[in-house]
């Protein structure tokens, strides 16, 4: 009941103090009649997340990320250039063990999208800083995750000269982690974890507030302090060009790593979002 009225208030606080002002100036955007739609492209992230528990309230959290996209002339490549270089660092204070925030610096080298063009520069970086909810809920023997994230980001092109630009992005995401081979999440689980998430940004250069949807599926295993994830994520979203839409096929590989630095620490059974 508690996580219940919890979530209600979240929900109603985002909507409230973020989402709904966004939403009535985006009444006085015009929208383009016809939409174009990009042919599908694919690529290739990597990542590693790192949980370190300092004590029974406070974790240090960490993620680094390898992107890489498909070539200019083949969309199906998943791999043919470099896309980004994706380090999101974090502390982490849990309120309960249903309940928990973080926050902290982002900071993202994004790479050209034509590589040797002299039009372009190699890498430009990206700073952010970031802070989420995150809300945990058992569902029988389903843990479900509602995340709740925050970034306020200085974003540029890679052409010549770019000015940058600031946004605020608003991330909703729901994820279910289930168990297939244990009763609940613990050591040696065999699990399959679906998930959607919105994006949400807004600046005065943006003409629509959608950024993307993700659906992602992952299947994974925990061993010990490792969890090994992995599947396919379906994107679609706008381009920075009105009426024009992208979408993407996204094969994703990771690794989680968690450390519990406590004198007397307990077994580690909570799930954890990525």
């Amino acid at each position: 009941m508690r996580i219940g009225k919890m979530y209600r208030i979240v929900v109603f606080l985002v909507i409230g103090l973020f989402v709904g002002p966004h939403l009535v100036q985006a009444q006085e955007i015009t929208v383009p009649s016809e939409k174009t739609s990009l042919p599908t492209t694919t690529e290739s992230w990597n990542g590693l997340y790192l949980k370190l528990r300092l004590s029974d309230r406070w974790w240090w959290y960490q993620e680094n990320h390898y992107r890489r996209r498909s070539s200019i002339d083949n969309n199906s490549d998943f791999v043919g250039r470099m896309s980004q270089l994706y380090n999101r660092f974090g502390m982490t204070y849990m309120f309960t063990d249903y309940f928990e925030v973080t926050f902290g610096p982002t900071l993202v080298w994004n790479f050209t999208p034509d590589p040797g063009n002299p039009e372009y520069v190699n890498s430009v970086l990206e700073p952010r800083f970031w802070h989420q909810w995150l809300l945990t809920q058992s569902v029988g023997r389903v843990k479900v995750l509602h995340q709740f994230r925050f970034e306020h980001r200085f974003k540029r092109d890679n052409n010549i000269g770019a000015d940058y630009n600031y946004t605020d992005r608003f991330r909703y995401k729901i994820t279910a982690y289930v168990p297939l081979n244990k009763p609940k999440m613990e050591n040696n689980t065999l699990f399959i974890a679906p998930s959607n998430e919105i994006f949400i940004e807004t600046g005065k250069h943006k003409w629509n507030i959608l950024e993307e949807n993700r659906v992602y599926t992952a299947i994974g295993y925990t061993y010990n302090n490792l969890m090994f994830f992995g599947g396919h994520m379906w994107t679609y979203g706008p381009t920075n060009n009105p009426g024009t839409y992208r979408n993407r096929h996204i094969i994703r590989l990771n690794v989680m790593y968690t450390i519990d630095f406590r004198t007397n620490r307990k077994e580690i059974t909570r799930n954890f979002s990525f």
